[in-house]
């Protein structure tokens, strides 16, 4: 049987805070699908890391720079010559807009990328769009499928989406894809808040995914810390910092290496600098997949004080290392780590429990050799992409019985 030629929409791809979007698709093609890439704009160079991101981008259909080709000249004219489907497209584009003049406009100029990407998916014969993150460019694949009529789904993440999902419309978005993949049942539990019973039987939950046989574990004695993410407040690191500050001098070889970038990064450098901890922080900006499984090798604890997230990824990675982690009581990370047992689950926002969590870590009579095998054998049989991706193309090509 032939697998369904797929084509992956999100608003920026690929991007160093994606990765898994790039494991995913690779893993699709692994299994015989052939996946054309689009993004809405393209990615800044600044957000690009590695090798494997600048060939993806070389690859992928950027949509906005086709609305401004002669391409999207050709979509107008097959749309007016199909004026009932445009219109009822318009109709849709209309009544799903966020309320207001501006709401309105972008929703306009979302139904004028949708026109120029339904032309690209159906010259390059696609015969399903499937989309990530479930805002701005789920709603082009919407519009883009009322177009062509190529099927869409999308995978919802969280926590953000759930902040405005009525902005979003993700009950109508649900209610017209062929599946939703759910990250995890708290996530498959939000959604269900805001769409009809009717739907809920199209709700599945596919994990984001990692491949754990890259990465190795090892026994790190020395005190070091590893942070990996955006550096924006959703992600707690100014607790972190206090934490490390209030540890440094009953643990005085401590250290803490901060991976990733964001708006925040000036503020926290500044506080490391502050609490006297300058010196043992590292910011090191954006790393390649490669260059964080390296960084796993050295870390004894991997710390997420996250205020909101969906299930991180990079705690997949962590744990595959073999690195207990140290991460908050939100969301869906319970269903991945087990308190006590790969790692230590705090509630938000508490410095005091967070200290307290990490001087248990690192002490001597903590088993985290025991706590790290814990983890990795719990992704490698939970969130191992190569599961996950099969259970996602069960689902293009139609098996909607069996959830994940």
């Amino acid at each position: 049987m032939s697998l369904r030629k797929i084509a992956y929409l999100t608003g920026e791809y690929p991007r160093a805070s994606d990765t898994f979007i790039q494991r995913e698709v690779a893993s699709l093609r692994d299994l015989g699908h052939e996946v054309q890439t689009c993004s809405i704009r393209r990615t800044g160079v600044e957000h690009l890391v590695g090798p494997e991101q600048r060939s993806d981008q070389a690859q992928t259909f950027h949509v906005l720079e086709a609305v401004k080709s002669t391409l999207f000249l050709r979509a107008l004219g097959q749309n007016l010559r199909q004026p009932a489907r445009f219109l009822s497209a318009l109709k849709l584009a209309w009544s799903t807009a966020p309320k207001g003049i501006k709401g309105r406009l972008y929703q306009m100029i979302y139904l004028a990328e949708a026109m120029v990407l339904a032309t690209k998916l159906q010259d390059a014969g696609v015969t399903h769009l499937h989309n990530h993150i479930a805002k701005a460019s789920c709603t082009v694949a919407m519009l883009a499928s009322h177009l062509s009529g190529i099927p869409y789904s999308f995978t919802i993440h969280g926590p953000d989406i759930f902040f405005e999902p009525h902005h979003w419309r993700i009950d109508e978005k649900a209610a017209r894809a062929k599946f939703v993949a759910c990250i995890s049942n708290f996530a498959r539990s939000q959604l269900m808040c805001f769409a009809k019973p009717a739907d809920w039987d199209r709700f599945h939950i596919v994990h984001c995914g990692i491949q754990p046989n890259r990465y190795t574990p090892t026994d790190v004695t020395e005190p070091h810390l590893l942070f990996v993410g955006r550096l924006a407040g959703v992600k707690g690191v100014p607790i972190l910092l206090q934490s490390v500050a209030d540890l440094a001098a009953d643990i005085p070889a401590l250290r803490l290496t901060l991976i990733g970038d964001g708006p925040d990064r000036a503020e926290l450098e500044t506080k490391a600098r502050d609490l006297g901890i300058a010196d043992r922080c590292d910011f090191v900006g954006y790393k390649s997949q490669s260059e964080v499984a390296e960084a796993l090798t050295k870390a004894s604890v991997f710390v997420l004080p996250s205020f909101a997230e969906g299930v991180p990824v990079v705690l997949m990675e962590a744990m595959a290392a073999g690195v207990p982690v140290l991460t908050t009581r939100i969301a869906g990370i319970p269903e991945l780590v087990e308190d006590g047992v790969s790692g230590k689950l705090v509630a938000p926002g508490d410095t005091d429990a967070l200290t307290g969590a990490l001087k248990d870590l690192l002490s001597p009579s903590t088993d985290r050799h025991t706590m790290g095998q814990a983890g990795r054998d719990k992704v490698t049989q939970d969130f191992n992409i190569a599961t996950e991706a099969a259970k996602l193309s069960a689902l293009f090509q139609g098996d909607l019985h069996e959830r994940g």
